[in-house]
């Protein structure tokens, strides 16, 4: 095997684990898989993102201070497409397998989105979203105090995202 090789066997697995999501995957997301079934090392990991990235094959955001989002680009399903022979059907396997392990859904259409900025002093801005397709379906937006209240609002929409959407949805209609 030549240098190169696993580098790329990297690269073709993110890629591969991006497509199949459908959905943004964390930096913890990713991670998690590669490191758990001892591909490579952690440093290795973050520079294949990064060449990823450099080279256009994914797109990452940060919509928390907390971790990267990140998400196949059309040029990286076709270079997915054509290497993807490549891949393992074990690899494969596991990648699916680690989805259906750590409830992380395929295909999902419907992104929950609840992120926190400092806007001043003690001052937090949070923006909590719901998106379909990639549009945005709901939006709220609060100005509040301490980071930690900021913390928690983003993990309870995160968390309770459905309930809110429909109690609000009944409240309005109504």
């Amino acid at each position: 095997m030549t240098q190169s090789e696993p580098g790329t066997l990297y690269k073709l697995i993110i890629l591969y684990m991006l497509d199949k999501s459908e959905i943004p995957l964390s930096n913890t997301n990713i991670s998690d898989f590669i490191l758990g079934m001892d591909y490579t090392n952690y440093f290795t990991l973050q520079q294949t993102l990064s060449d990823l990235e450099a080279s256009k094959l994914i797109t990452s955001e940060n919509p928390t201070s907390k971790d990267t989002l990140y998400r196949i680009t059309d040029n990286g399903k076709v270079t997915l497409e054509y290497f993807s022979d490549r891949i393992s059907d074990a690899i494969k396997k596991d990648v699916l397998d680690y989805y259906e392990n750590h409830d992380i859904s395929l295909k999902k259409d419907t992104v929950v989105v609840a992120e926190y900025y400092n806007t001043r002093g003690n001052q937090y801005a949070v923006r909590c979203q719901i998106k379909t397709n990639n549009v945005i379906i709901f939006e709220v937006d609060f100005s509040i105090t301490g980071q930690k209240q900021a913390e928690i609002m983003c993990e309870n929409f995160k968390n309770k995202s459905d309930d809110i959407f429909a109690y609000l949805m009944d409240m309005l209609i109504q």
